[in-house]
């Protein structure tokens, strides 16, 4: 079979297509037949040796795919040979098989196409998560997103009204906020050309935004902090402009607010039913029309390092996936 291969840690020109064997399922193991896979910010840091998991070299990036269970492993219950599933992986999608633990896959609900559930599970799996579980958005509440046009980003401004908030959608071009406008954003502002906190306080009357979803960090986090609302919670989520900032502790005494970090890969490990139910959640929304991930371009498995690179150069709005 095909696959992606990281051979070296480096930028994506350095990832190199080739044939390796095809993988068996062992215990508890079960083998997907990749007919969609999709790119996130984590697959530009972790081919730079820049994430958290370190896997060993070589390794094909990618960390979520949708596909048909190829083959299981003896002890394998939840899905058979022919079923239609969505998985996270962490790394090793950009290939035309895939292994996995058994309890990283998961059938994908009846409403979604192949690419629709590979560019769902990460994105939207950590925003139902970040947003209602982490942040206690409830109806009403003002949302301010960071870095609206990205995965992470759209999932928040769908996923936020359909918890009844006003959201508030930043970035760092009219075209990127014409998207988020598409996707449900009440409000846009282009931190670019505009005074980020004094459009934040214009747009709640001087209140503030309850609930911040951060996924970007460097210059923007401390000015949406200081704009934050009386018990505002400031979402943790990564860092995508490369600067992790320094945060003065005494705006968290002064707002009465809270900084909350959202890990949701370690949030499926620890707590698998919760997870669960979230997925299950996240395809009810599907299937009523309430989120739709904005997939902006395709690429072939050949091809796939193209679409990395798009993303280290933060020129995507939404997702983009690998169709092998």
């Amino acid at each position: 079979m095909k696959a992606l291969l990281c051979m070296q840690f480096g930028p994506p020109e350095l990832l190199e297509y080739r044939d390796v064997p095809s993988p068996v399922a062992g215990d508890g193991e079960v083998v997907v037949a990749v007919r969609a896979a999709s790119v996130n910010f984590p697959d530009v840091l972790i081919i730079e040796n820049k994430y958290q998991f370190k896997p060993p070299l070589p390794f094909s990036p990618g960390s979520e795919l949708a596909g048909l269970v190829k083959e299981v492993g003896a002890g394998v219950t939840s899905v058979r040979p022919g079923d239609r599933v969505m998985a996270f992986t962490v790394h090793g999608a950009f290939a035309e098989e895939v292994k996995l633990d058994a309890h990283r896959v998961l059938r994908m609900p009846d409403s979604m196409d192949f690419p629709t559930a590979a560019a769902l599970l990460l994105t939207y799996g950590t925003m139902e998560h970040g947003l209602r579980d982490r942040g206690g958005v409830a109806s009403g509440d003002t949302v301010l997103v960071l870095g609206a046009s990205g995965g992470i980003g759209i999932a928040s401004i769908e996923i936020a009204k359909a918890l009844g908030a006003f959201v508030i959608a930043c970035a760092s071009s009219d075209d990127k906020l014409a998207a988020c406008r598409e996707h449900g954003a009440d409000a846009v502002i282009n931190y670019t050309t505009a005074d980020l906190r004094a459009r934040i306080k214009e747009l709640t009357d001087g209140c503030g935004a309850d609930v911040i979803v951060d996924p970007v960090g460097g210059p923007f986090t401390e000015p949406a902090l200081r704009s934050i609302a009386w018990r505002g919670r400031l979402l943790v989520l990564g860092f995508a402009a490369g600067e992790i900032p320094k945060i003065p502790l005494n705006l968290t005494l002064l707002k009465g607010c809270s900084i909350v970090g959202v890990f949701w890969g370690d949030f499926l490990r620890r707590e698998p039913e919760a997870f669960a139910a979230s997925v299950e959640r996240l395809g009810q929304w599907h299937a009523e029309g309430k989120i739709k991930p904005h997939i902006s371009g395709t690429f072939s498995l050949a091809r796939a390092a193209d679409a990395i690179k798009q993303m280290a150069e933060r020129k995507v709005i939404g997702k983009l996936v690998i169709v092998p």
